[in-house]
């Protein structure tokens, strides 16, 4: 059991019972959930709590990367607050640095001393100078600070083979090429460590455009040529790990193609993943309605639109499984979350968003969705950590500001890499405007220490709730919940702590666990 975990029992212990909510004629119906714990399930990969990190409005500048001469505490220019908020969650991997931002990126530009780095353009965000101050070497920097693992994309879009093996020579070769003298002359003579490598990114778009054919070619080349050198990732268990692109949440051409490929692979390649990239966006493409400001009905329309997720992967999983049966190939949502209009008086380009709520519901759901699907989905990366879509932490300069989704990330770390339990349940409805989606949602799991921890998602947001469970052993149900006064509540600098969780105190009699769900909440639960 982490110390984190530890920390939130205890003090939900000295809290007591949060105050329940009112089981009054206003109440949901109950709902009983079984869960079967003499069957268990997969493990559930820590990488699917995996974060995002493109060089996108201030995702890194401002978000991470502040400069060593900063004001704002830091540690070799990384900022030390958002530091200690990642470290909390435990980031398990980071993408980066792209996004399409990867696909117009070179390497080479930034390595070596800050002033002698290139200016450079980001005409996909913004059309901003690109200072290239936070580079492979910060990024590394980075990771070993909050304790996660790299997740590089590399530029099949604008780069080449030789660039991109050059790369991979320069991070992670132990031997004295050239290309490792100069990584030890940065700062870093151990070789680095790279876990995922992504090949491409979205090569169906901005990637390149190119069809799944050509992409299949492309990606054969990369697959084969970009060696990880590190002589600690030479044996099968440690070895990186590569993802092809995949899906466009619309079009599976892509999956088709690449899965085909891998079946008739010969020797000189392979792949461990394909990705799946989609987004919950209301009301239509482009991303139009404000994420604050909306009433019940975009609350629901939003809701029925993320759900569309359980329906993307089944369908991807399903053209997987006719060339991979075995699922030796995993699948990497590596790219999903809430889309909104950007924030108005912002640069559109830096897709800037507020986080309510609504998108912890929408946090909480998804996961939910990948943990029931972690025989295949064994990686997932929100868009985006840091001011970017829907982020973990805001900032604003010297300010930090803690998002709802942030809250629910920080509740799921009893699920990284525990064993499913699978649960059965009728969650009822919610309807309206027309709108009908499932009102409660749940999952079980036991933590790598053998603790069976319940999650359940009161998706309603007038009416609170109430799920059972027939647990015989049960004592003691603790845990936290997390709940607002309204569906686009969040958090901001003059009210940091308007989204936040609160301890919380399951109910436990004769053999069966209730826990009282507010409206609109999430609660998560350790049954001992």
């Amino acid at each position: 059991m982490t110390k984190r975990i530890r920390g939130l029992l205890a003090c939900a212990a000295l809290t007591g019972m949060l105050a329940q909510p009112a089981l009054s004629q206003a109440t949901s119906a109950p709902v009983a959930i079984a869960i079967d714990t003499a069957h268990p399930g997969p493990k559930i990969s820590r990488d699917i709590f995996g974060q995002f990190a493109e060089h996108l409005g201030h995702g890194i500048y401002g978000g991470i990367w502040v400069g060593p001469d900063s004001t704002i505490p830091n540690v070799r220019g990384i900022r030390s607050d958002v530091v200690q908020a990642l470290r909390a969650i435990e980031v398990p991997n980071v993408r980066w640095p792209g996004g399409c931002f990867g696909d117009n990126y070179h390497w080479r530009n930034g390595i070596g001393p800050q002033a002698q780095r290139p200016a450079t353009l980001n005409p996909d965000w913004g059309g901003v100078i690109e200072p290239n101050s936070f580079g492979t070497d910060e990024y590394f920097d980075f990771l070993n600070q909050i304790g996660a693992d790299a997740f590089i994309s590399e530029n099949i879009g604008s780069g080449t083979v030789s660039e991109a093996a050059d790369w991979f020579e320069y991070m992670t070769s132990a031997q004295p090429t050239t290309l490792a003298k100069q990584r030890a002359a940065n700062g870093h003579p151990a070789a680095y460590k790279v876990k995922y490598l992504g090949l491409g990114n979205e090569s169906w778009g901005c990637g390149g455009a190119m069809s799944p054919e050509h992409y299949v070619e492309e990606m054969k080349q990369y697959a084969h040529y970009t060696r990880n050198y590190n002589p600690d990732q030479q044996k099968p268990e440690t070895a990186m790990k590569r993802i092809a692109v995949g899906w466009d949440s619309g079009n599976s051409d892509y999956t088709e193609a690449v899965m085909q490929a891998w079946k008739n692979k010969v020797w000189s390649w392979d792949l461990e993943g394909l990705s799946l990239h989609g987004y919950t966006v209301t009301g239509g493409w482009p991303p139009h309605l404000q994420s604050t400001g909306f009433g019940d009905a975009q609350y629901a329309q939003t809701v029925q639109a993320t759900l569309k997720m359980k329906d993307w992967i089944t369908k991807q999983s399903a053209i997987m499984d006719k060339y991979d049966p075995d699922k030796k190939v995993a699948l990497f949502v590596d790219e999903w979350g809430d889309w909104w209009a950007p924030t108005p008086g912002t640069n559109p380009g830096f897709l800037q968003q507020q986080n309510t709520m609504l998108d912890a519901i929408v946090a909480s759901l998804n996961l939910n969705i990948f943990m029931r699907h972690a025989d295949r989905v064994r990686g997932s990366n929100i868009a985006q950590m840091i001011n970017v879509l829907q982020a973990m932490i805001l900032t604003d300069g010297p300010k930090m500001v803690l998002t709802p989704t942030y809250h629910v990330y920080h509740m799921y770390v009893p699920f990284h890499d525990a064993t499913f339990v699978p649960v059965s349940f009728d969650g009822g409805t919610y309807s309206n405007g027309g709108v009908t989606v499932p009102r409660v949602d749940a999952v079980a799991a036991r933590d790598t220490a053998g603790h069976l921890w319940i999650e359940a998602t009161n998706v309603d947001p007038d009416k609170p709730t109430t799920v059972t469970a027939a647990i015989p052993s049960a004592h003691s149900a603790v845990g936290q919940v997390l709940t607002a006064p309204a569906v686009d509540s969040y958090n901001s600098v003059a009210h940091p702590a308007a989204v936040a969780p609160a301890p919380y105190r399951g109910r436990v009699s004769g053999g069966k666990v209730t826990l009282d769900l507010p409206p609109k909440s999430v609660v998560v639960v350790q049954v001992q």
